[in-house]
């Protein structure tokens, strides 16, 4: 039973982080790039003051190499953002709507086919960075003149899909740029995107005569809670701790990546959504070890006891062995292997029944399931030796010491 409840914790223990990491990626991205040009360091109380709408650009060409970098499988999705300050004008069936104000019109990739330098291309987009953005009716093609309105926004001047919008921007003060653009859903968020229009980063380049440039960047990539290792200055590291440290998906070691491939940029983590990963993955692997632990030293007062009974019951065939000739260490190594041989069969059936209690925890409690793993059995057969061994050592070393005489005279 103990081999059962620890097969099935280290089971789920393996899969859980990865799965949940998957999971917490709906939470969004948790880098922003910037321009290093940008602005200074602004940090008070662990929080970053540093403003992202002003400044400098970079360029949308080098995105691809996002794709390059060494943990360039754990970059899940990626989304550049421009924003340009417009006007707007609605009209439904030749019908003027009014809408007085400025606005904030977001450029962004929907869903985007990303050139790799390798010659392959990567999906991508704000929909797979932030999937918590509900859309009611459909995202808009990058290639075409589309929007998405904010919730706020429809409710407001009461626009719905099909609505065409003239959207006029001012860039640098000089002549105003004016383009059409057709709704074709409306954007829910629970931010400020709520109160703007959200259209292709195409049309916030040319709103903002900024061709092939974007403001910053959301990076969504599946990481290692950090420790005390990975919070260490890497200008600080020998090579060796280093190369480690590199070589591990920590969030900080994908940002110095980003930032190698990316020139001129300034990679920051929002540590909002990476520490909240991290210390609910350290909480549930710390409570399955705990779990594990449990039915470890459970099993192990078990065995101690089923040795002490089966150590009395046998007083008399131990004390003839002794009396025959046979030494203490004799007595003890055949008592010692004989739990052993119990505990290669109750750590291989214990190991059955944990796979399917695994899947089941699994299903039930993570949506997964684990897939058994002969690295696990290994483990498991280990500790149930170790568990066995330690558990009647006492009883053992007990029944090696025995004294024959008072035995075989039934005292």
């Amino acid at each position: 039973m103990g081999m059962a409840v620890a097969t099935a914790a280290l089971s789920v223990s393996l899969d859980v982080g990865d799965r949940l990491a998957q999971e917490f990626r709906s939470l969004g991205a948790n880098l922003l790039v910037t321009p290093e040009a940008d602005s200074l360091p602004l940090e008070i109380g662990g929080v970053d003051y540093r403003p992202a709408n002003a400044g400098a650009y970079l360029p949308e060409a080098d995105l691809g190499k996002l794709k390059t970098i060494f943990w360039r499988f754990n970059i899940m999705a990626f989304a550049p953002i421009l924003e340009v300050p417009v006007t707007v004008s609605a009209v439904r069936n030749d019908t003027p709507i009014e809408t007085p104000g400025n606005f904030t019109l977001i450029g962004t990739w929907a869903d985007k086919n990303v050139p790799v330098p390798d010659g392959t291309t990567y999906e991508t987009g704000i929909a797979k960075t932030n999937p918590w953005w509900q859309v009611e009716g459909k995202w808009f093609d990058d290639s075409s003149k589309q929007c998405v309105v904010g919730a706020a926004f429809a409710r407001r001047f009461g626009l719905r899909a099909g609505d065409q919008l003239k959207v006029v921007a001012t860039p640098g003060g000089g002549q105003a740029i004016e383009l059409p653009l057709r709704v074709v859903g409306i954007l829910s968020t629970g931010g400020p995107e709520d109160d703007g229009i959200v259209a292709p980063l195409g049309i916030a380049q040319v709103l903002a005569e900024k061709p092939g440039q974007y403001r910053r960047l959301y990076v969504s990539a599946l990481t290692k809670p950090e420790d005390a290792f990975a919070r260490r200055d890497p200008k600080t590291m020998t090579p060796a701790d280093f190369d480690t440290w590199y070589c591990t998906p920590y969030i900080s070691s994908i940002a110095l990546q980003i930032s190698e491939e990316l020139r001129g940029t300034d990679v920051r983590v929002v540590r909002r959504v990476a520490e909240g990963e991290g210390n609910v993955l350290t909480r549930v692997r710390l409570l399955l070890w705990l779990v594990t632990f449990a039915s470890l030293l459970a099993a192990a007062l078990a065995v101690g006891a089923s040795a002490a009974a089966s150590v009395i019951e046998r007083r008399t065939e131990i004390g003839l062995m002794k009396a025959l000739g046979a030494n203490s260490m004799i007595v003890g190594v055949l008592l010692a292997a004989e739990q052993l041989l119990l505990a290669i069969v109750g750590g291989g059936i214990g190991y059955a029944v944990g796979v399917i209690l695994a899947r089941i925890l699994g299903e039930r409690i993570f949506g997964f399931t684990p897939a058994p793993k002969l690295f696990v059995l290994l483990v498991i057969l280990g500790l149930a030796a170790i568990i066995t061994l330690l558990g009647s050592a006492f009883p053992l070393r007990k029944a090696s010491r025995y004294d024959p005489a008072p035995i075989l005279r039934g005292e």
